[in-house]
């Protein structure tokens, strides 16, 4: 129930790339990139918040809380676009309706990750997180496929503005699925808690404040870094996923399969991706996560390579879809389930909430790069192949940072302050 949830929350998160498009505006693909930049850096600043308020309230109370708050935003979005299209209110009114609806809708996605991880994090020993981390992939790619696919089929056969209000109708069921089943720890569900063996394991003393917690978490050079990696992966894993369609449909290479399908392609890449890197972290790196990224992180820069050599060609869907594959796979790995390792269940809140708050802060700056070097939206200078050119560059230097930085945790696994028989 509460990975449902998560997916929807996903839903409710990707659908303004489908709805912008939908919308087709001059400036489509600049207006797009201004208010999920906008979104997307509250939700990277919103961490320092909400990590600290989930390791004192619980994975329920913040799934309860994103539910509800993305919910009302996605209703009001739609509200929004319909206002627009019914003539009510001007393209700039409905932009800057949405840039508004969107930072909210942001701030309460941002509790969803970290109740997910927090939830997690009582009920699986680290030896069980790589798999855990693959159920997450799973999560986000069903998440995607919704957002993408049922997206465009539900604007097909409705209106523009269903695109959001549909995910808003599902978070409200979803919110009263999770207040009826969702549980922090299994003895709240009536099981025997378990030893996790993770970085809390045998911390008994008292519960830190939260800027104790916070700068800690900042000294510890493997949070750091595995942040860092983070705020690559976010601006690489956006990158791909939502200028793809706007470049294929701009320049027009659309009669491909990927193309029709991107939420699929995405959901089948991401699924796989999410299960290789969890596999092999638990039963061939001893549960270290870093290894998977390194092989991950290279896939990716040869994809970026590659893209420079197709650009243009219908054939540029399926490098597309492998790179998210990969993408997909490092951010399950490393947010799902090195910020459970290392942060451990007692504060893996704020863990979470700082390198999840990178991710983001890094799909902030792709957005706001892109709204400024590629082709605004449906005008003469966007049907021109090398008007693109910025796109794989910008993505070059951040997969070879992430690349590097993974390499220098490649060793680095969680110490619990006992010793633990699990």
């Amino acid at each position: 129930m509460l990975g449902m949830t998560y997916a929807f929350l996903y839903w409710g998160r990707y659908n303004l790339q489908v709805g912008m498009q939908a919308l087709g505006s001059p400036e489509m693909i600049q207006d797009f990139n201004w208010i999920f930049g906008a979104g997307t850096v509250v939700y990277g600043l919103s961490f320092i918040v909400n990590g600290p308020l989930t390791d004192r309230k619980g994975g329920r109370f913040s799934i309860l809380a994103a539910s509800f708050g993305a919910a009302i935003a996605n209703l009001l979005m739609g509200l929004a676009v319909w206002a627009k299209q019914s003539g009510q209110i001007s393209d700039s009114t409905m932009f800057w309706s949405l840039v508004f609806l969107y930072i909210a809708n942001m701030y309460f996605q941002s509790f969803g990750a970290v109740a997910v991880v927090k939830v997690n994090a009582h009920w699986f020993h680290v030896r069980e997180r790589g798999t855990f981390g693959a159920i997450f992939g799973i999560l986000i790619s069903l998440g995607i496929y919704f957002a993408f696919d049922w997206s465009y089929a539900i604007i097909k056969a409705l209106s523009i503005h269903w695109a959001f209000v549909a995910p808003g109708l599902a978070l409200a069921a979803m919110w009263i699925a999770s207040f009826l089943f969702v549980r922090d720890q299994p003895n709240d569900a009536g099981y025997a808690n378990i030893r996790t063996g993770d970085a809390s394991e045998g911390d008994s003393g008292p519960r830190l404040g939260a800027v104790a917690v916070f700068k800690m978490m900042m000294q510890n050079k493997i949070i750091v870094t595995i942040a860092l990696i983070e705020f690559c992966s976010g601006f690489l894993r956006q990158s791909i996923m939502q200028m793809y369609r706007f470049f294929a449909k701009s320049i027009g290479t659309t009669e491909n399969f990927v193309y029709h399908n991107w939420g699929l392609s995405l959901c089948v890449a991401g699924i796989l991706g999410g299960v290789f890197a969890g596999i092999i972290s638990d039963h061939v790196f001893q549960s270290r996560r870093a290894p998977v990224a390194i092989a991950l992180y290279g896939l990716m820069l040869v994809g970026i390579l590659v893209m420079f050599t197709i650009l243009g060609t219908p054939e540029l869907g399926w490098v597309a879809a492998l790179m998210s594959l990969a993408v997909i796979g490092v951010h399950g790995m490393l947010s799902g389930t090195a910020s459970m390792d290392f942060g451990g269940t007692k504060n893996v809140g704020v863990a979470v909430g700082i390198i999840d708050g990178f991710v983001y802060l890094g799909t902030g700056a792709q957005a706001l790069l892109y709204a400024n070097i590629l082709p605004k939206g449906a005008d003469a200078a966007a049907k021109v192949v090398e008007n693109w050119y910025g796109w794989p560059l910008a993505m070059l230097p951040l997969a070879g940072i992430g690349l590097v930085l993974a390499y220098t945790i490649r060793n680095a696994k969680p110490q619990p302050k006992t010793e633990t028989t699990a």
